[in-house]
């Protein structure tokens, strides 16, 4: 056979190609040029073979099974090793310049992301893991301290999540009322209280501690010969002649009353006896009962050391509160004889006997038309007022223990911040300045004054030092501190009407130590009685009355403040009481 030249197009319209060239008859031309695998490719691609005739098949089979398009596959094993081979000696030369990007402009700066250096894959396991293990801690930490709507719950302290008192098997539970609902209630006292008696005595206020700075602090002294009465109400001589006297409906003390107001504010556990008497209602508070004692740190997201042999554990610290909360009372007034004696004198006090100075003022509110209400509250202090009147003040102080447990150290803040200071104040012991501030209100005092207290130093829990004393009006602070009166009304009133409710008999209501809630049980007529027999607790959860804890917390720190003053003198070679209370500090 001849060699087969193919068909040359002819251009009849001018030179080269036509647009549309027959396809050459060795191709096949027609359909089987359109069987052709056909790429597109840019002019940057490599260029390799169109087709290979001189592949071989592995064998008869696979030759069989070739089609006659095999020419054009390059997939095989072999065929890849080879393009590998041929790619290794080629190499492309791009002449295109790099994209340059302005390093000046608008946009540079939003557009530049710092490379962060290459991270191995354990080291971001182990970073994932950490980040895990935080976020869980944290979710932890919230549930437990934010468990209701006031910062700073603890639902598992175990130091605080002991029941004030001990159920026993025999009570019933009549309520449980949530703090949820105690937050929406409201109620306004329509009248102004009225004052049935006052009794007592109080001193004048000295106002050169007005002017007290950490830098010119005053020792705190002890007042050993002065006597405090925490008497409940049913044992109060003057509540029991006023309920003969059929003057209201509803008995109490300021402090039973504020914390009762405050109960969303509460995270550690009390109880109020409630005793039902006819028509009437007395609010008591127990023998030993922790609404004596001052609380520290209620409310701090920072938990207290449990041991109670530990200076700073939560019990060590009510008892060294409440002791310089009543000595702070006494020391800021004025001791030159000079007295505002009231219509009756101390009804607690026996004869010979120095009370402190206490003014009570039994006062009335009236609620509806069928319910008011009587309480005992207390004023420590009086002052000359420039009109010729006379003012009433509460007084009351806060005490710093260790600054590197509360955040804040007094000493340095107190002068330039005072704000700061009081707002570490109100998140730490939220519940206690509430308190303070409803008996004020209670009181009907015109100025409450606080004290800001700190120890020499803080391993030493006996001498302490008053750095500064600040005043304020019960109604503006109370508005400061989200405090509303008409929620507060609101809670005694709706409790009072849920008591009014059961029969004749004895009821506790005890805030649940670990939920924002409060229960009322119905408990026998006897109980709390001096022969009323509870299943005993075990001997580190008993809790001594707080009376005798104050005097015998007092007589240890007189004792121990002696000793260490008759070794710092005997030390020092009798250089002085200066030397020895330094060397004592």
């Amino acid at each position: 056979m001849g060699f087969d030249v193919g068909v040359v197009a002819f251009n009849p319209e001018g030179w080269g190609p036509p647009d549309t060239a027959p396809a050459p008859a060795s191709l096949g031309g027609g359909a089987a040029a359109a069987s052709i695998p056909f790429a597109p490719f840019s002019r940057s691609d490599k260029l390799g073979r169109i087709a290979d005739w001189t592949r071989n098949p592995a064998g008869p089979a696979a030759l069989a099974a070739a089609s006659r398009d095999s020419v054009f596959d390059f997939t095989s094993v072999d065929d890849s090793l080879a393009a590998a081979a041929e790619d290794s000696s080629f190499r492309l030369v791009d002449a295109k310049p790099p994209p340059r990007h302005p390093r000046f402009g608008p946009k540079w700066r939003f557009n530049q992301r710092p490379q962060l250096p290459q991270r191995r894959d354990e080291e971001v396991e182990a970073r994932r893991r950490e980040a895990e293990k935080e976020r869980a801690r944290r979710e932890r930490h919230f549930q437990n301290n934010r468990s209701h709507h006031h910062p700073g719950f603890r639902g598992n302290q175990s130091s605080s999540a002991k029941s004030s008192v001990d159920i026993q098997p025999d009570w019933t539970m009549r309520e449980q009322i949530p703090f949820a609902n105690f937050t929406k209630l409201s109620f306004s006292v329509a009248d102004q209280p009225e004052d049935l008696l006052l009794c007592g005595a109080v001193e004048y206020y000295d106002r050169a501690f007005d002017r007290v700075n950490p830098k010119a602090a005053r020792r705190l002294e002890r007042f050993k010969s002065r006597n405090f009465f925490k008497v409940t109400t049913t044992d109060d001589p003057v509540i029991r002649r006023l309920a003969e006297e059929d003057k209201a409906t509803v008995f109490a003390t300021d402090a039973i009353l504020a914390a009762l107001m405050c109960t969303p504010r509460s995270i550690h556990s009390w109880d109020i006896v409630v005793q039902r008497v006819g028509n009437k209602l007395f609010f008591d508070k127990r023998d030993g009962s922790q609404l004596d004692l001052l609380s520290v740190n209620e409310t701090a997201q920072e938990q207290l050391p449990e041991n109670k042999d530990d200076i700073n554990s939560a019990h060590s610290l009510a008892v060294e509160a409440t002791y310089i909360n009543q000595n702070f009372s006494q020391q800021v007034l004025l001791r030159d004889g000079e007295k505002v004696t009231f219509d009756e004198p101390n009804p607690f006090a026996s004869e010979g006997e120095e009370a402190a100075s206490v003014g009570y003022r039994y006062r009335r509110w009236k609620l509806d038309d069928e319910i008011s209400i009587v309480a005992r509250c207390e004023v420590h202090a009086v002052n000359a007022d420039p009109g010729g009147g006379r003012q009433f003040l509460t007084l009351n102080a806060l005490n710093e223990f260790d600054p590197k447990i509360t955040g804040v150290d007094w000493r340095q803040k107190l002068e330039t911040q005072r704000g700061a200071v009081l707002a570490t104040e109100l998140k730490n012991n939220a519940n206690k300045l509430a308190r303070w501030t409803c008996q004020a209100l209670l009181a009907g005092a015109d100025m409450m004054k606080l004290g800001y207290v700190s120890r020499v130093h803080p391993r030493d829990h006996y001498n302490h030092a008053i750095l500064t004393v600040m005043g304020y009006k019960p109604r503006d602070f109370a508005t400061q501190i989200n405090l509303n009166t008409s929620n507060m009304w609101g809670i005694v009133k709706s409790i009072v009407d849920i008591c009014m409710k059961f029969e004749e008999g004895k009821y506790v209501l005890v805030k649940d130590p670990a939920k924002p809630q409060v229960r009322i049980y119905e408990v026998p007529s006897d109980a709390f009685e001096n022969d009323y027999v509870e299943e005993p607790l075990p001997e580190e959860e008993q809790v001594r009355p707080p009376s005798d804890d104050v005097d015998a917390t007092a007589e240890e720190m007189d004792a121990a403040a002696e000793a260490e003053a008759n070794n710092a003198t005997a030390a020092a070679g009798g250089e002085g009481e200066k030397s020895a209370e330094a060397a004592a500090a």
